[in-house]
């Protein structure tokens, strides 16, 4: 008997295992690589303004390439400006440099007019925001003072710093501090009660309140405002250069209608809108890393 058992207990342990195979559970299908994902949303974004801009140069060939036309066809404008385009930082001496080395002497002048700007904007804003009647009072000022085109704050930057250098960095810094500092207070002004009531358990003195509690909340609205105020910086910069002078783009710009380049003119029109979008995009990348965990913007 125990000699049968023991033959008949192989064969049973052979038939547990064919139904455990029978039984078994398919093997779920391969999900796709994140690379293909990461190619898929490359696609997706870089794809359709490509398309765009493709259509936008046939239009513009076909328009333009006409006996006659006003302004130089792409296929021209390649022919006449095709070196600034394909070496931008070229150094032929005596002030003849390529729009690469023009557009970084003017990024040094938004660097320095916007960080003034951004350090000066922050703390103002943060200050006024702590009170309602400094925003009632101060709001209208700054409402009307973000108005006046870069331009007309020119000739008085000129007559009070007697130098083109600093007039163009105070320019900068005067047309982008108003987004700053009104988005600044208006941060600070819808931090939650909750938060101050939290400084308040803690003991947080004014300093501590102001780097722990006021300006990681009011940070959405800061970042907010210094996109605003980077555009604007940008754009300041290249028109005060243009009647400064020196070796910025928009000096170029205004050098190169008096000498009739209406190519060159294009060429540098195509490098201050990527550089301005850009920087727009570094702006808003860093919003959004230090921004992460609060509300979006």
């Amino acid at each position: 008997m125990s000699a049968n058992v023991q033959r008949l207990a192989p064969a049973a342990t052979s038939e547990a295992k064919t139904a455990a195979e029978v039984f078994a559970l398919p093997m779920p299908a391969a999900r796709p690589g994140s690379w293909s994902k990461t190619l898929t949303s490359i696609a997706a974004n870089v794809v359709p303004p490509l398309v765009v801009i493709a259509l936008i140069l046939v239009i513009w060939q076909i328009l333009c390439a006409t006996p006659g036309a006003s302004l130089p066809a792409p296929s021209q404008v390649w022919a006449d400006a095709g070196e600034l385009i394909v070496s931008p930082f070229f150094d032929y001496g005596q002030g003849d440099i390529g729009l690469g080395l023009r557009v970084l002497t003017s990024l040094q002048r938004v660097a320095i007019g916007f960080g003034i700007a951004a350090l000066v904007g922050v703390t103002v804003g943060a200050v006024i925001g702590q009170s309602i009647w400094a925003m009632r009072g101060l709001d209208p000022i700054f409402q009307i003072l973000r108005t006046v085109p870069p331009l007309a704050w020119l000739p008085l930057s000129l007559a009070a710093f007697m130098d083109s250098a600093p007039s163009a960095i105070f320019v900068i810094f005067i047309t982008s501090v108003w987004p700053v500092i009104i988005n600044t207070a208006v941060g600070v002004r819808n931090i939650p009660q909750d938060y101050r009531n939290v400084a308040r358990i803690l003991q947080l003195n004014q300093v501590e309140f102001f780097f722990k509690i006021m300006i990681p909340a009011a940070a959405p609205y800061i970042f907010t405002g210094l996109r605003i105020g980077v555009g604007l910086s940008w754009l300041a910069i290249v028109a005060a250069e243009m009647l400064t002078g020196g070796v910025g783009i928009g000096f170029f710009i205004w050098d190169a209608w008096n000498s009739s380049r209406l190519s060159d003119i294009i060429v540098a029109l195509v490098y201050i809108g990527v550089v301005g979008f850009i920087l727009d995009r570094l702006v808003a990348a860093i919003g959004a890393f230090v921004t992460r965990g609060t509300s979006a913007n």
